[in-house]
């Protein structure tokens, strides 16, 4: 897909510990709406309201277990991923961290800005003690899948029936990548 916005002249991928801008909310929501109507979900189908998605949002820094990782070119967030960090009991897996949500809003594609906030999520699960990066991502997300398998990670498994989209049962794959 052709980007729709020109090449920006600054790109950074930075940890959110909380909103001090309301722009960046809104900007946050925006792109999240357009990459679940382009087919880009994190479990929505069809976006919720504006005000759920910015309500969603101003929660995932709260919560101990997340870090939202944002993406911005020329200062405006386009994109975002979270880092799910499994919990406290689960003794057996706290070397590893989930990805979670990755997206980049359809109309900012093509600059490499997905890449730089799947390195800075590898660099903060990796700063915060983690060896291995979980994730799953729908057979319909391509892009995605090409991404992830040119950044090293591991594909393991296929679901046959991950999740339903406009009434049809489609496979998500699983992967992994082992942090040096």
């Amino acid at each position: 897909m052709k980007p729709t916005l020109p090449p920006p002249a600054s790109m950074t991928a930075e940890l959110v510990e909380a909103f001090t801008d309301e722009s960046d909310i809104h900007a946050l929501a925006e792109a999240a709406t357009a990459a679940v109507l382009d087919g880009g979900g994190f479990g929505w189908v069809k976006p919720p309201t504006a005000a759920a998605v910015e309500q969603y949002y101003r929660g995932v820094p709260l919560v101990p277990e997340r870090e939202l990782i944002v993406g911005r070119m020329d200062g405006v967030i386009y994109g975002a991923a979270q880092l799910q960090k499994p919990s406290r009991n689960n003794e057996a897996q706290s070397f590893a961290v989930q990805l979670l949500h990755h997206f980049v809003a359809p109309y900012a594609r093509g600059h490499g800005l997905a890449k730089l906030i799947l390195k800075k999520a590898e660099e903060q699960a990796k700063a915060l003690g983690f060896h291995v990066l979980n994730l799953d991502v729908r057979e319909s997300q391509q892009g995605a899948m090409s991404l992830y398998e040119a950044e090293g990670f591991i594909h393991w498994g296929t679901h046959p029936a991950y999740a339903r989209v406009k009434g049809q049962i489609i496979s998500g794959h699983f992967y992994y990548k082992a942090l040096k």
